[in-house]
């Protein structure tokens, strides 16, 4: 049986097809050219992101002073120094214990280097000391023939500090004037849009700073299960300096893998130092086990319920934002996504047909039954 084909449906294809097609690549290409401006703009839109995310940790207790009463520039001004106090202490709290034993963490990782050079002589590997030295040197000699590559990436390095502390003042300022003002923006981005943009962009915003919301606290949740699992760890080892690093756990919860890499080093360090490499090797035993679950576990099955998110979107998103900008993608990832998911969901929603209402014409009366369909 031979089918042919319509010439006119199927020009009248091809034609949507290419309407499609040019729809999309537009589309494209204005994408591209926005990410090209963001790319361009980075150092504004960073301290701007960086401050919506402060804010909205700090927000429930700025909207606390202010429904008792206080005036926004006083509740904001006390919020912003109650966070630079807690910022410090948890910066002093960290640091101060830690330089305090640097002498001995130093001296800690030189035996522990040892040690394992001793335990590398011995079977089943046998590497003898001829080898070891070896490998040093060979390791010495690629080290001075890159000093001009290290001296660029010193230079680059100081270059990221400075600019980091720019961007933390700058977010701190954003966070202030965001507390501040925050309710009025709003009402004032309706009276400066037009037509019907001064009703959807307002919803969405709205919606945009609920999902804001939800990830920072849904990201705080998850740093507090990791500092609780991983001190509990490093207490029943006999690991000093356990609150410490379980702020700085805590902390580290919100960089993400550089973040847990960094903690998990430290405190490794310090068990190593104290304890012995037997120990050392239990707590990093227990940080991979409680990373492994918060990466896998828990923060995906706690941002999908905050975010309404799925959890394969959430690991599918860190994933390709760090494949994309690293550190900062991988940051980003989640909310970044969760505000694409809003405002996918609103244009869904405009786009749907309403139900619609039965006839009250055609109604059929009570106790009237349908026909039956003919046999």
């Amino acid at each position: 049986m031979s089918v042919t084909l319509s010439s006119t449906k199927t020009r009248a294809a091809l034609r949507t097809t290419a309407r499609v097609s040019g729809e999309t690549l537009v589309v494209l290409v204005m994408a591209a050219v926005a990410l090209w401006l963001l790319g361009r703009m980075w150092s504004i839109v960073w301290p701007l992101i960086v401050g919506l995310l402060l804010t909205t940790l700090t927000w429930p207790l700025a909207r606390f002073l202010r429904n008792h009463g206080w005036r926004p520039a006083l509740a904001a001004s006390v919020v912003t120094v109650l966070f630079l106090v807690a910022a410090a202490g948890v910066v002093a709290l960290i640091a101060v214990p830690v330089a305090s034993q640097s002498g001995e963490l130093t001296t800690g990782v030189t035996d522990g280097i040892d040690k394992v050079r001793d335990w590398a002589a011995g079977p089943p590997l046998n590497i003898d000391d001829d080898e070891i030295t070896g490998a040093l040197d060979t390791g010495m000699a690629r080290l001075q023939d890159s000093v001009g590559s290290m001296v660029t990436t010193v230079i680059t390095g100081v270059s990221t500090i400075v600019n980091g502390v720019v961007t933390a003042v700058l977010a701190l300022f954003l966070m202030f004037f965001f507390l501040k003002d925050g309710p009025r923006f709003l009402p004032w981005l309706t009276r400066q849009l037009p037509g019907r943009l001064a009703t959807d962009i307002p919803v969405v915003a709205a919606r945009s700073w609920d999902t804001l919301g939800a990830f920072v606290r849904s990201q705080a949740f998850v740093g507090l299960l990791d500092a609780v699992f991983i001190g509990l760890g490093l207490w029943i080892v006999g690991v000093p300096l356990v609150l410490p690093l379980a702020v700085l756990t805590f902390v580290s919860a919100f960089v993400p893998v550089v973040g847990a890499l960094f903690a998990g080093l430290v405190a490794v360090l310090i068990a190593l130092v104290s304890n012995g490499l037997t120990d050392a090797l239990i707590v990093l035993a227990i940080i991979i086990v409680v990373q492994q679950l918060e990466g896998n576990v828990f923060q995906p099955m706690i941002q999908s319920r905050g975010l309404g998110l799925h959890a394969a979107v959430i690991l599918l998103a860190v994933t390709l934002g760090a494949s994309l900008a690293g550190i900062v993608g991988s940051l980003l990832a989640v909310p970044v996504v969760a505000l694409i998911a809003v405002v996918w969901n609103y244009v869904r929603e405009q786009l749907t047909d309403p139900p619609e209402e039965p006839d009250a014409d055609r109604t059929p009366p009570a106790g009237a039954t349908a026909p039956s369909p003919a046999s």
